[in-house]
């Protein structure tokens, strides 16, 4: 028996032993084969792993205004969350934090009370703890939220620095759950001022990196982009990392033209404008005229749910039907061609001419005669049309060959996103070339962006020299520039001096002439302007219409021009010069007065000879701030002066701003969390939440402003 059992005991052993050592010839030979038969295919294979690159996503450039303030920049944003399944959350623990946390957000995020705040996180809690225990009809247990939000809103890194060092968030993270999540976010620090024009950036159907997809961003792109980075996993004693083996490099910061003092006045400007007259939609652009930088450039549309202006369409380098404006270009071109060598001299035009067939108009304002001066100050239909037929009438198609030569079709490449050119059709010898030449020679059958329109307008304010329109200023990376882009000429003259001279004398007289067309509007005596106003009618679909498209160009001072500019609307319930002339005016007015074009109103007293030829004295603007109010009082010696009372004080919910000028009322509303907008200038008159009711983070406010 004993021996029976030991040699069972011998088969057993010996078949274990069986297994193990053919268990160990199988893993002696894999490894054989994976070391000697196979490795150059396993080397390759693992060769391919660690040669996998992936792309770095470049530090998107900074666009800035002329002084270097940022228009556009990346931010880094943070979303706070808590993993309620942390195992080392102790309820004791969260229990004895849990008031002074609520504390500290109560204080942090007013929206909610400390008691509030108290029982959201405790219900939330539960209810995500509830449910990962709930078991679904299909057996599956419930899902585990390991990311609930605390705010529902990002955080900057200010905020982010407040929160985490409050009471429990401030414990390690095994013992709280608490952790973020960073997001990368253009922003613009200026909000809406200038915001089509600058851009958006976003990803495509095509790449998921972040590229500009309008204006600036999008023109631009290349150059803020940067260049992508590459990383690549590398191999560690235990594991494989990835780690940088390509830096990425950042895109340019790019300095651009903008100027946000000026920026503000014609954003302002063109808004109240467009208020008042409730204009469709309204295009402003504001240009030095020595160097071509573009200082100013607003977009306004009509929003259809609010009734409130908004950025919108970038109009400005759009094609439209010019009208009048037109003739001055027009005009240039016939003294160039010595089609007009007297200003002075009268030629026959009268009050309709028939020409090709149809008759030009002038009515009610048509004379039997006038000089090239009283063509521009009349804007006078038949008498442009007479005086580029008399050179061009049996070769139409010259004309717009002329204004090429003279570069008025060459792109401006300003780095504006959609820029158009110039289209004017070639013309052949028929009757209605014929015809079509008289009506592009005032403003119609063309279509001409307001860009380039104000080129050319700055060109006769710049004694003729076509100065290239430019957004871009400057390029730069770390701080240091790296190019500076010059100013440049689409031609070094487009017109003569002298015949830029006789230009401006016309344009002078459309404002200051007896019969000029904006006389009764444009007209100032602190800001002396010359420029044209020009009227189109369309309709919604772009045709001849019944509804105006009202324009002005100019510049100013007349006698040694800085600053050109255009205006046009669509819709106005008034003329050019009583809509976007006057926004011109008053754009003009409003830089005199803040001494930005070379001299500045002084409101020192005046000797008691003078005073009786002042009508209204300066005005302050009610200030939180005593030695502020007293200081410019006291300095500038104003005792005919008056001061608003400071808005009531509310203890919780929506600030009181009524009272306040808008860089205070700015001020207190976005400490308070919230995101400003206004329309109007002067001091605030009128709030859309009001003072004392809640709001939550982020929340839009509208502000109304007027001068007193």
């Amino acid at each position: 028996m004993r021996q029976n059992n030991k040699r069972h005991i011998l088969v057993r052993y010996g078949i274990v032993v069986g297994f193990m050592l053919l268990f160990s010839t199988i893993i002696v030979w894999d490894l054989f084969k994976t070391t000697i038969v196979q490795s150059k295919s396993w080397n390759e294979k693992a060769d391919s792993v660690l040669m996998i690159t992936t792309p770095i996503e470049p530090e998107r450039g900074k666009l800035l205004a002329d002084n270097g303030s940022v228009l556009a920049a990346n931010l880094l944003f943070y979303v706070p969350r808590i993993d309620w399944f942390t195992d080392g959350i102790k309820e004791d623990t969260l229990m004895k934090d849990i008031g002074p946390l609520c504390d500290s957000l109560a204080a942090f995020d007013n929206s909610l009370t400390a008691e509030q705040w108290k029982q959201k996180i405790l219900q939330d809690r539960k209810d995500i703890l509830n449910t990962a225990k709930k078991v679904n009809p299909d057996g599956t247990k419930g899902r585990k939220n390991r990311a609930y939000k605390l705010f529902p809103y990002m955080l900057t890194h200010g905020e982010y620095e407040r929160v985490r060092h409050f009471p429990f968030l401030c414990r390690a993270k095994n013992k709280n759950g608490f952790y973020y999540e960073k997001h990368n976010r253009r922003m613009k620090p200026y909000g809406g001022m200038a915001a089509r024009s600058i851009g958006n950036v976003g990803q495509s159907e095509e790449s998921s990196s972040i590229h500009g997809h309008s204006g600036l961003e999008m023109a631009l792109d290349s150059l803020l982009y940067g260049t992508p980075g590459k990383s690549r996993n590398i191999q560690l004693t235990n594991s494989i990392v990835r780690a940088e083996s390509e830096p990425a490099i950042k895109g340019y910061d790019i300095t651009t033209t903008i100027n946000v003092h000026l920026q503000d006045i014609v954003e302002n400007e063109l808004n109240n404008m467009c208020l008042e007259t409730g204009a469709v939609w309204g295009t402003c652009v504001l240009m030095e005229v020595a160097t071509g930088e573009i200082k100013a450039i607003s977009n306004l549309e009509r929003d259809p749910a609010t009734g409130e202006y908004i950025e919108g369409v970038n109009h400005a380098v759009l094609g439209y039907e010019p009208g009048s404006v037109v003739k001055t270009i027009s005009m240039m071109v016939a003294l160039e061609d010595g089609i007009v060598t007297d200003i002075n001299q009268p030629i026959p035009t009268g009050s309709d001419w028939m020409y090709a067939g149809r008759n030009i108009s002038d009515r009610p304002h048509g004379a039997a005669t006038r000089t090239p001066r009283e063509i521009i100050e009349t804007s006078s239909n038949i008498g442009m049309a007479k005086l580029i037929v008399k050179d061009y009438g049996q070769n139409p198609g010259g004309f717009r060959k002329r204004l090429e030569d003279m570069g008025f079709f060459e792109p401006f490449n300003t780095g504006i996103g959609g820029e158009m050119t110039p289209n004017f059709p070639v013309l052949g010898n028929k009757n209605w070339d014929k015809l079509s030449l008289t009506r592009q020679a005032y403003g119609y059958a063309t279509t001409i962006p307001p860009l380039y329109t104000l080129a050319m307008y700055n060109a006769i304010a710049n004694d003729g020299k076509f100065v290239r329109p430019h957004l871009v200023k400057k390029l730069s990376r770390e701080g240091e520039p790296d190019s500076i882009i010059p100013v440049t000429y689409i031609r070094k003259q487009v017109c003569s001096p002298e015949n830029a001279g006789k230009l401006r004398q016309m344009l002078h007289d459309v404002v200051w002439g007896d019969h000029g067309t904006a006389r009764h509007w444009v007209k100032d005596d602190n800001v002396e302007i010359a420029g044209k106003t020009g009227t189109a009618f369309t309709n919604a679909s772009g045709q001849y219409g019944a509804q105006k498209r009202l324009a002005f160009c100019g510049f100013f001072p007349y006698d040694k021009p800085k600053y050109s500019c255009i205006v046009l609307m669509l819709g106005a319930d008034r003329g050019a010069g009583a809509s976007s002339g006057m926004v011109l005016k008053n754009i003009a007015v409003k830089m005199y007065a803040r001494g930005l074009l070379g001299k500045a109103p002084s409101y020192a007293t005046v000797s008691d000879k003078d005073k009786k030829d002042i009508k209204n004295y300066p005005t302050l603007y009610a200030s939180m701030d005593d030695y502020s109010y007293n200081n410019i009082k006291n300095s500038l010696n104003i005792k005919n002066s008056h001061r608003y009372a400071r808005p009531k004080v509310v203890e919780k919910g929506v600030p009181n701003v009524v009272g306040l000028n808008i860089r205070e009322a700015i001020k207190v509303l976005e400490n308070a969390g919230l995101v400003v907008n206004f329309s109007g200038s002067g001091m605030v008159t009128g709030q859309s939440l009001s003072a004392g009711s809640q709001y939550a983070r982020g929340q839009r406010i509208n502000l109304r402003l007027r001068n007193s």
